[in-house]
């Protein structure tokens, strides 16, 4: 298995998934989705050393900033449930963080997709998409299951689905990728 993880190369996500961004956000802690509350788009919080930001899932755009948030009260740490405050439209709300303080984000989607986080060359962690079926993956990568990301330049914080399954995540120490897929997720 070892090899066969090793030796799969990264690839596109197939669709109808559809990379939106790589943004760089130095000191990435830990990211967490939220819904914006009047049209229902996912939304992509991150906690870093410089701040917070909001972003919105479809089109990567950072729709709020914080740079000065309160350490002792606003960062998922401070926090039993790894919550931090909302910003711009979910700023009523707490959003839980996963990332280097802990926590965790959907790693399946209810029509079938699952996301696994491998480490065949620790610390170089890569992001396994499959289709209907776990680790180990049956079949030639590339068709039901793809290496779509590898933390191979800095440190990997976490992976997963939003809870609509339509946003897939990855955060490394820094940056934040996106991929999406629209209207077929929402039927």
């Amino acid at each position: 298995m070892r090899q066969r993880l090793l030796a799969a190369p990264v690839v596109p996500a197939p669709e109808p998934w559809q990379r939106v961004t790589c943004t760089p956000v130095g000191g990435l802690l830990g990211i967490g989705f939220a819904t914006h509350p009047d049209s229902g788009e996912d939304l992509v919080m991150v906690v870093s050393s410089s701040g917070h930001g909001l972003f919105g899932a479809v089109t990567g755009e950072r729709i709020a900033r914080d740079r000065d948030p309160d350490l002792a009260e606003e960062t998922p740490d401070g926090s039993a449930d790894l919550t931090c405050p909302g910003l711009g439209p979910v700023a009523d709300t707490r959003v839980h963080i996963a990332g280097l303080f802990g926590g965790g984000l959907h790693a399946t989607t209810e029509d079938g997709w699952g996301l696994d986080v491998v480490a065949p060359a620790w610390p170089r962690d890569r992001v396994l998409l499959s289709r209907g079926s776990g680790l180990p993956h049956p079949g030639p990568h590339g068709e039901r299951w793809w290496h779509i990301f590898h933390a191979d330049y800095s440190e990997f914080r976490a992976a997963g689905f939003s809870p609509s399954g339509r946003t897939l995540a990855v955060a490394t120490s820094s940056d934040l990728s996106l991929w999406t897929r629209g209207a077929e997720a929402r039927q």
